[in-house]
């Protein structure tokens, strides 16, 4: 009996937060304000107010719980896109999804460095972190707005990316922090079969979910959407089981299906498009449980990150972005757009995680400083995206879900 009423305590907690989750995205459409951002201020004051919240989730929880989250998230965002839009910005998706990613960390560790002081390792693991964009997350909760045009399909494509080459690069900085025999010639292998197999097994992964879903009816159109999830799950699994990033493979099985034709496509489309809503509600309340007020606030952390997220916007990704923009068919308004709307979202703080969890050093400090600039993102930019978008011409858009 103890049993159930603890598992009925759970169930109560967990729907109660997501349910105020929706409620507080109400309220940030209402007065134009980024729903992460509120969720992210709203869960870690929460937590700082209640020792029992704080102590709900380990890190290793929130990995978990980010971690399915992003299967959704990053498959809804390949199916949104699809293949044909794809082709048509493929080569700026890609490069800035791995050029742009493997440009930003130095960068930004070099500014942690010689503006915040930090060591190299600490630094580098910082510029580790704030290296993946994430408009896959942040872009879908602008008071429901999304951007036209090719500058938008460069942005998902782009988050889609270099969130798992994001995490490729974290995972091999932590393992030369804290492995000492672990060489940068490892590291940068263990890379390079991440996004082979991710990359291959996404795309034939996609290709045969297509004919499964073609070819072998079910019983009952409801299964249709359940069906896809499932096997997006599959996907995943078989990916990183198979040292391969799961995530870009769920991510280009996504756009391997997004625009063709199956049974059910619409319904399919809607139910996983509310599940990504879902699991970004759920992912920056879980993430900002684990966020200290407190400790940000008590010390350097808050200057030192709000330093940094300016000079993360304004300065290092212009000078990324920009010479790799110079190949792209986009206009000056376009060029500045993708500039600016570098938003930082759930994957840098998840990243910031993994170095806790890794046990690297001054991982506490990485957090709260990586929490500040996602903060400062989403708020700062986040909030004058629809602002920057009209003054440069770039067309929004109401969401269609």
């Amino acid at each position: 009996m103890n049993d159930i009423l603890e598992f009925g305590r759970i169930i109560l907690l967990v729907a109660g937060a997501l349910s105020l989750a929706i409620l507080v995205r109400v309220v940030a459409a209402r007065i134009g304000l980024p729903t992460a951002a509120l969720l992210l201020i709203v869960a870690a004051v929460a937590s700082d107010l209640s020792d029992r919240l704080a102590a709900l989730l380990s890190f290793e929880d929130v990995q978990r719980v980010a971690t399915l989250a992003l299967i959704v998230i990053l498959f809804d965002g390949g199916m949104s896109m699809g293949l044909a839009k794809f082709r048509s910005a493929a080569v700026p998706i890609t490069v800035l999804g791995v050029l742009g990613t493997f440009g930003t960390a130095p960068l930004v560790g070099v500014a942690a460095h010689y503006a915040l002081g930090f060591d190299w390792t600490v630094a580098l693991l910082i510029g580790a972190a704030l290296a993946p964009t994430d408009p896959a997350v942040t872009f879908s909760v602008l008071a429901g707005k999304e951007v036209e045009g090719r500058s938008g399909t460069i942005l998902e494509g782009e988050s889609g990316f270099n969130d798992p080459v994001g995490i490729a690069l974290m995972i091999g900085m932590i393992e030369l922090a804290t492995v000492p025999d672990a060489g940068v010639a490892d590291v940068a292998w263990e890379f390079v079969r991440e996004m082979g197999v991710g990359l291959a097994e996404g795309a034939i992964a996609g290709y045969i979910l297509l004919q499964l879903l073609r070819r072998m009816p079910l019983p009952d159109k409801s299964l249709y959407p359940i069906t896809v999830l499932l096997l997006a799950g599959v996907i995943y699994g078989i990916a990183a089981a198979s040292h391969g990033s799961g995530f870009l493979a769920v991510f280009v099985a996504g756009i391997v299906i997004g625009d063709a034709a199956f049974p059910s496509r619409i319904e399919v489309r809607h139910f996983l498009s509310a599940l990504a809503d879902l699991g970004e509600l759920a992912v920056f309340v879980a993430l900002g449980l684990t966020i200290s007020l407190a400790f940000i606030f008590s010390g350097d952390l808050w200057w030192q990150g709000l330093v940094l997220a300016v000079l993360l916007g304004f300065v290092v990704r212009p000078l990324v972005v920009a010479p790799l923009l110079l190949p792209s068919k986009l206009s000056r308004g376009e060029r500045l757009f993708v500039m600016w709307a570098g938003l930082k979202g759930a994957v840098p703080i998840l990243l910031a995680s993994l170095a806790v969890v890794g046990g690297t050093e001054q991982a506490p400090e990485i957090y709260g400083i990586v929490f500040v600039v996602v903060l400062f993102s989403v708020v700062v930019q986040g909030t004058l995206v629809p602002t920057v978008a009209g003054r440069l011409g770039v067309p929004m858009v109401g969401a269609d879900h």
